[in-house]
């Protein structure tokens, strides 16, 4: 069960409520107490100006053994007798709030999600982030139709014994992921996993966890496909998509560099027989060897999953294989040879935005011009990341200011939400 996206009776107060979630999935203001969010391990007041009307497409999730909280009207911190509520954005949304909690002692590690404070004001329902970007390709009105099934079944037809195919439509109709879907529906960006193996172990992989975190909200590929089966989708895809797009390196599997041959060779076979459209590749970019393979075979556009600019800071979320350095060569090898390069920035208020993770970025961005931000909402247990990430003295200075700087120094820097469709190389 859900909470239900409806407040219960209230007054429309210009004092921002905390709010929580009864047994019967209520939402309910909290009497007499303000609402707080989280910045790191710190529940903070909200103000006006952080908050935003809850957006029509997300959803509100229970945070099962975290308790609610609020502030009273002597400015203590109480618990409230119900479940903390979180909001879980609609990608084109930045959180710069975490919800205000206390966790319960022994409380098991929440799933995978990025949550979002949500509290009332003037008698509707508000999160605490800022709208990032617009692509309303990406609506998910967009998504999930009823003739879904019947699309699945179609190029199923078009591309039989395609184990690709086959992989992306069970993660389509089960999974609901929308990059998947785009293949069915013949437009825009379109999921091709390539790889089953990873020389990474983040601690957020939505694909593959250890038994003792939290269960995978999805299944990695099991197979490895061949450069045959990469062509044979790519080809069917940018011949027919408008705005076409062909993306290696999505949720349900591991590092496409390490399945750098097979790439390339997809890449090469299908710019044999089309120059439509645009080749991308999601990455953590840490095996440079793999990744030069793969531009030099026709990669347009590269989006790099990252959490920070720090060595100790990088290792301890993705306890990788390679240090941080192959990612930076890997980039340069890209930027010199002419490939859009965005970062995937897994954010975290309190986190990244601390003083040392803004003055590591400056520093990479100087050495490093990428093209674009796609600031990302990291989807993990707040307690769990703020337990296994290095401990700071610097204070943090908010998400909004964090952005505002890096857009202050390097104007020409995109920050936003989403992959947007470039020209070829």
């Amino acid at each position: 069960m859900k909470p239900k996206k409806k407040l219960q009776a209230c007054a429309q107060r210009d004092e921002i409520q905390a709010v929580y979630a009864d047994r019967r999935g209520n939402i309910c203001e909290a009497e007499g107490l303000r609402g707080l969010g989280r910045i790191g391990a710190k529940n903070v007041l909200l103000a006006p100006e952080d908050l935003i009307p809850l957006p029509e497409s997300a959803d509100l999730m229970f945070m099962p053994e975290h308790s609610a909280v609020g502030q009273g009207a002597e400015g203590q911190e109480e618990s409230i007798p119900g479940t903390a509520v979180a909001a879980i954005l609609p990608q084109g949304y930045t959180r710069t709030h975490l919800p205000g909690f206390h966790r319960r002692e022994g409380a098991a590690a929440l799933p995978l999600y990025g949550y979002t404070a949500v509290v009332s004001h003037r008698g509707r329902l508000c999160v605490a982030a800022i709208y990032t970007d617009e692509n309303e390709k990406w609506d998910p009105a967009n998504y999930n139709g009823k003739e879904l099934k019947k699309l699945v079944r179609r190029t199923m037809k078009d591309l039989p014994n395609n184990r690709i195919v086959e992989q992306v439509g069970n993660c389509s109709l089960n999974y609901h992921c929308l990059t998947a879907q785009n293949l069915f529906y013949r437009r825009w960006e379109c999921g091709v996993p390539t790889s089953p193996v990873c020389n990474a172990n983040c601690l957020g992989c939505i694909s593959l966890q250890s038994a003792e975190c939290c269960p995978s909200p999805q299944q990695r590929i099991t197979f490895s496909p061949t450069a045959e089966e990469i062509a044979e989708v790519g080809i069917y895809h940018l011949s027919l998509a408008p705005d076409g797009i062909i993306s290696f390196g999505q949720g349900c599997e591991g590092e496409p560099s390490l399945a750098a041959d097979r790439i390339a060779e997809g890449i090469r076979k299908i710019r044999s027989v089309t120059a439509r459209g645009q080749i991308n590749m999601n990455s953590n970019a840490g095996f440079p060897a793999g990744m030069k393979k793969i531009v030099d075979a026709g990669l347009d556009s590269l989006r790099v999953s990252i959490i920070s600019a720090r060595d100790e800071s990088y290792q301890a979320y993705y306890r990788a294989n390679y240090p941080l350095d192959n990612v930076k060569e890997s980039l340069r090898y890209a930027l010199d040879h002419g490939v859009y390069v965005s970062l995937n920035l897994l954010h975290f208020p309190g986190f990244t935005d601390r003083v040392e993770e803004l003055t590591a970025w400056q520093n990479f961005f100087r050495a490093l011009p990428v093209q674009m931000i796609q600031m990302r909402n990291l989807n993990i247990d707040p307690t769990l990341f703020l337990r296994t990430m290095p401990e700071t003295s610097e204070s943090s200075l908010g998400t909004r200011t964090f952005m505002e700087e890096l857009h202050r120094e390097f104007p020409q820097l995109v920050i936003g939400s989403f992959s947007h469709y470039v020209t070829g190389r």
